[in-house]
């Protein structure tokens, strides 16, 4: 079978007059520079349903599969006149780690004319303050998107406040803290997930009472932010309830962070109750989840064996197996 060429990929795609083929979707991963540069000549008279189209399918790809990397057409559409397209592309670089594109995602936070093009860049930048925090970019770096968010939290539309204060999230200035308080305590559905979104990502226990108060929040989005939030915190005081929830869920979105949420945190039945779900479904994709699941669980359980370890040097982990 010959490989297909990327010109065959620019026919299909200026053929307007059929749908364009998802198997030609692959072909926009990892592009190649000349690839990407006879997209580029061609995309301008490309029709706009035709390029919102392409990228909607690509961004869905993208949540799906954690191996693909769309990463060099998205920054090239960053300045695409059509803000849907703008948007998609910096939905496709939500976990990018380049710096070089600090500049274009902190404009576009501070500047852009759509409030939704904002709040994707500024998501965007929370990968750089985790970055920061982990001391993986200079700290002079981590200030500069830092003093951004915060400018873009205290100011403008509020889906922007908010984007900000979650990529704030992973941030240990003062300030931040302050920002999440004052989130939480608006008694707006909107956000009290987005402070418990940001509570997950601070590695600060200090949280821990709010987070567990809505793991049975009738909003579903304050719920399943609870329920991540109580993973990422490693609260073991949330175990049994999430435990109980497994077995009483019926909300795909709530049960698939349960699942994780449970495999971050380990201990007594989490490992029995995530094998007992996996040899009961016969669906291919929860059998995938909870295998991922599985082998994060054995993540957490080396994790909690050495931290049990480093507070008691005598004991004899081959006792607590």
């Amino acid at each position: 079978m010959s490989k297909i060429t990327f010109q065959t990929v620019l026919n299909a795609l200026t053929d307007t007059s059929s749908a364009f083929p998802a198997r030609h979707l692959e072909h926009f991963s990892d592009m190649a520079p000349a690839d990407l540069a006879a997209l580029m000549q061609i995309w301008p008279d490309l029709p706009k349903n035709r390029k919102r189209s392409l990228l909607q399918k690509l961004v869905q790809r993208y949540d799906e599969d954690t191996l693909i990397s769309y990463e060099a057409l998205a920054a090239a559409l960053l300045d695409d006149p059509d803000h849907e397209v703008r948007a998609n592309a910096l939905r496709l670089l939500a976990e990018t780690g380049s710096t070089h594109l600090l500049p274009k995602l902190i404009k576009l936070t501070e500047t852009d004319s759509v409030p939704e093009v904002q709040a994707y860049a500024a998501q965007a930048l929370g990968s750089f303050v985790e970055m920061g925090e982990l001391e993986e970019i200079p700290t002079e770096t981590l200030r500069l998107v830092e003093e951004a968010l915060l400018r873009a939290a205290r100011s403008g539309h509020s889906d922007v406040q908010r984007a900000a204060i979650e990529s704030l999230g992973f941030s240990s200035r003062s300030e931040v803290e302050v920002l999440i308080e004052n989130a939480y305590e608006k008694h707006d559905p909107k956000w009290i997930a987005t402070a418990l979104f940001a509570m997950g990502r601070s590695a600060n226990e200090r949280w821990e009472e709010q987070i567990l108060t809505n793991l049975d929040n009738s909003n579903l989005d304050i719920q399943r932010n609870a329920v991540q939030a109580a993973g990422e915190l490693r609260l073991a005081e949330a175990r049994q309830f999430l435990l109980t929830l497994l077995e009483e869920e019926e909300d795909d979105g709530i049960i698939a962070a349960t699942i994780w949420s449970l495999s971050q945190i380990g201990g007594e039945d989490v490992r029995i109750t995530i094998e007992t779900l996996l040899d009961q479904t016969e669906d291919d994709e929860l059998q995938d989840y909870l295998e991922e699941a599985l082998s994060n669980l054995d993540f957490t359980e080396e994790m909690n064996a050495f931290d049990l370890l480093s507070l008691n040097p005598d004991v004899d982990l081959d006792d607590k197996q």
